[in-house]
């Protein structure tokens, strides 16, 4: 849940889900959820018969409002994406599947090059017939290298090079897109199941690379001096806070100087991220031990802590 002062402004409260960017540790809101309680339904007039009476009664409705919007597409980009180019997750992904024919030499006959060519359209076909978003790239204006690369780019999680000998064997090799990784299947009848499978693994590969990089990237701490330092280094920080508004400015103040002020002590680049942390949210699920004999987390401030706040920069 937001704090009151980063909640929707004349709501009630605002519940959220907030992504994390590994890479330059901030986080950044992904989807929200707004109780407006009945406050709009008396500023704008909106009201409805009460239909437990026939007086004509009127009574005003409690509404909410909730919103996924297009920046997700932008997290998954900066969560996944690599070097090469976009990695995009198999379930949202419109190609699933490339087929790319290689070993086509000058030395190849017609037969063989249609044969190859065939086997690649049937392969598409099975694939799709299995509910598989496939695609059988046969552009003879450019290499299988290109290819390789072009696919690489968009993050069509898993590419079969099919040629000759594959062919031969009813074989399929394939690379992942999300790990590099190398494998071969068999082109049999178990085709569905196995690609079926194999992408059910690649969502859980990536799921768990960037849990592990959120868990590994927020630390837990009670003492100021901890605070800006972890934000440095690429991190969000749970602690415990007061709950006082003063106290949630302040934090975003005093971490803003501090930390400019250690990078230009380091000698960092000064382009490096010196902006303050802000409440992200408070979790629903908040650690076991309790806030107990803890103050808030606020330079300064002396106050017992009610509840721990996850605290971040953000997009």
């Amino acid at each position: 849940v937001k704090t009151e002062k980063e909640k929707f402004a004349g709501g009630l409260y605002t519940t959220t889900v907030e992504a994390f960017i590994a890479a330059v540790g901030r986080g950044c809101q992904g989807a929200t959820s707004h109780c407006l309680g009945q406050n709009f339904g008396k500023m704008f007039h909106i009201e409805f018969e009460d239909p437990t009476k026939t007086d004509g009664s009127k009574l005003i409705p409690w509404q909410n409002s909730w919103g996924l919007t297009t920046r997700t597409i932008g997290v998954m980009t900066m969560v996944h994406g690599d070097n090469v180019g976009v990695v995009l997750p198999p379930r949202v992904a419109s190609v699933q599947v490339v087929i790319v024919p290689v070993g086509i030499t000058a030395k190849t006959t017609d037969e063989q090059r249609a044969e190859l060519l065939d086997a690649c359209n049937a392969l598409q076909k099975e694939l799709r017939s299995a509910g598989i978003r496939a695609k059988a790239d046969l552009r003879d204006n450019y290499s299988p290298g290109w290819r390789f690369n072009h696919w690489e780019v968009k993050g069509v999680p898993v590419r079969i090079e099919l040629g000759p000998k594959e062919l031969a064997e009813k074989k399929l090799a394939l690379s992942i897109r999300h790990d590099s990784s190398k494998r071969t299947v068999s082109w049999d009848s178990n085709l569905k199941e196995t690609f079926t499978a194999l992408l059910d693994e690649i969502h859980e590969g990536m799921l768990n690379k960037a849990r592990t990089a959120r868990l590994n990237q927020t630390k837990q701490i009670t003492k100021w001096e901890d605070f800006v330092p972890a934000l440095n280094n690429k991190c969000v920080v749970l602690a415990p806070w007061c709950g006082e508004r003063k106290c949630e400015d302040d934090i975003k103040k005093i971490s803003a100087e501090e930390s400019k002020a250690l990078i230009a002590e380091a000698k960092e680049d000064e382009r490096a991220p010196s902006m303050g942390a802000k409440s992200l949210c408070i979790p629903f699920t908040q650690p076991s031990e309790g806030t107990d004999g803890l103050t808030c987390i606020c330079k300064g401030c002396t106050n017992s802590a009610k509840q721990w706040v996850l605290f971040g920069r953000s997009y």
